[in-house]
């Protein structure tokens, strides 16, 4: 459903930067299913990526080989990212607090001898900073959506209104948190999460027990379409192992 719902957020001719992981299997399925115009942008220079499984990492040759060009990594920094010619870009988390901001780096509060030691930053905060607009896509877990993130890798909206700007960020910011149990937008006031949608079978009182914070909900509360059998077949053609 997580996938589905993340896929379903592309449109066809976006211009889409790829994180390995659930946002890599969303915008492929994506281009699978309803948006096959969709432009897929790996971090090691691969433009218009279209590979037939999904890449284990970005240096998986298959990124390379379906690509409509292969780049150098400074010039897709330099030239696709900080200018703002990328109009998505795919995330994910290992903790997200209520402005949307990621940790990817350490769980503890001392970053030199913390409890857990993630993989780190990559280009994300280059992502989350320059993208005109950003999704991300997480488990949802007190563990994972937390009051305060134990280190920012990733600017969503720091402390609030205001902080993108004064940080000089031009992107609009986490626009969309997809999660196993529904959607969150930033409330444009507050830019706090909200939650506008939860998937099927989901109630809200399992949502606000999974989240480390006072989660708002939306009045205009929704229910995720369900899968579809197009689309269920899609992604298990994409996720099976050969």
């Amino acid at each position: 459903m997580m996938s589905i719902a993340a896929a379903r957020a592309l449109t066809g001719g976006t211009r889409c930067f790829v994180g390995i992981g659930l946002p890599s299997t969303a915008a492929n399925l994506a281009r699978r299913t309803h948006a096959p115009e969709l432009v897929l942008i790996y971090e090691s220079g691969t433009l218009g990526s279209k590979p037939d499984r999904l890449p284990a990492s970005i240096g998986d040759g298959i990124l390379a080989e379906t690509a409509d060009s292969v780049i150098s990594v400074p010039e897709v920094f330099n030239y696709w990212l900080q200018p703002g010619r990328i109009d998505v870009g795919f995330l994910g988390a290992a903790q997200l607090d209520r402005f949307g901001n990621i940790n990817t780096t350490v769980i503890g509060d001392d970053y030199a001898d913390p409890k857990v030691r993630l993989p780190g930053a990559g280009g994300a905060p280059e992502i989350a900073g320059s993208c005109r607009e950003v999704f991300v896509v997480v488990r949802q877990t007190r563990r994972s959506f937390v009051e305060r993130v134990d280190f920012v890798t990733s600017v969503g909206f720091g402390r609030g209104p205001g902080d993108r700007e004064r940080l000089g960020l031009p992107g609009a910011g986490p626009t969309l948190v997809i999660t196993d149990l529904g959607i969150l937008r930033p409330d444009p006031e507050t830019c706090e999460l909200v939650l506008s949608q939860v998937h099927p079978g989901v109630d809200v009182d399992h949502v606000r027990e999974s989240t480390g914070w006072a989660l708002d909900v939306s009045p205009e509360l929704t229910t995720t379409e369900a899968p579809t059998e197009d689309e269920l077949r899609a992604l298990r053609a994409l996720t099976t192992v050969s």
